[in-house]
């Protein structure tokens, strides 16, 4: 008497080699790609650069970190803690163009003021959600967006039409430079 034979699925299997190597792969990319995706590299290595605001009453200084290599404009102020009031940071832009932004993983509300070509601010979004992963876009191509503190746009009667000076708009900030 022969011994009743076990179903298809029950069997053992001997995967194919090469499957077991391609599978090998592919683990390995992912656990190295998961590794840089999410290196955060230290704010302070950003460079930093001064910037000056000229509102309706007066001109208000700040330095801030630039957002130059896209690693950077991807990490942005993702998990920072505060933001001292006289800092920010700059996503400088080579051409004019729509710009999305989130709040994935940023732990404070930050102001964000996009600006054009000229210098500048054509839209503010005030008071971000920290970690909302709702879009916010401009209204129109811009050359750059400036993250502050939330709440220091009105705090400092900063608006819509006022003009930033650095030098990626043609001016040299007027003030104090701070680093």
């Amino acid at each position: 008497m022969t011994p009743p034979r076990r179903p298809a699925e029950a069997q053992r299997h001997t995967p194919d080699p090469t499957v077991a190597f391609l599978r090998a792969v592919l683990l390995l990319l992912a656990v190295l790609g998961a590794g840089t995706a999410y290196a955060i590299e230290s704010i302070d290595q950003f460079p930093s650069a001064p910037l000056s605001i000229r509102t309706r009453d007066g001109t208000e200084w700040f330095s801030v970190w630039i957002a130059d290599t896209s690693a950077r404009e991807q990490q942005g102020l993702m998990y920072q803690r505060w933001l001292p009031v006289d800092r920010g940071m700059l996503f400088p832009q080579a051409e004019p163009r729509v710009m999305t932004m989130w709040m994935k993983n940023t732990l404070i509300p930050l102001d964000m003021l996009f600006i054009d070509a000229q210098g500048r601010i054509i839209y503010i979004r005030e008071n971000t959600t920290p970690q909302s992963e709702a879009l916010i876009s401009t209204p129109a191509p811009v050359k750059a967006v400036l993250e502050l503190a939330g709440g220091l746009s009105a705090k400092h009667g900063i608006h819509v039409g006022d003009r930033v000076l650095h030098p990626l708009f043609g001016s040299a900030p007027i003030g104090p430079v701070r680093n």
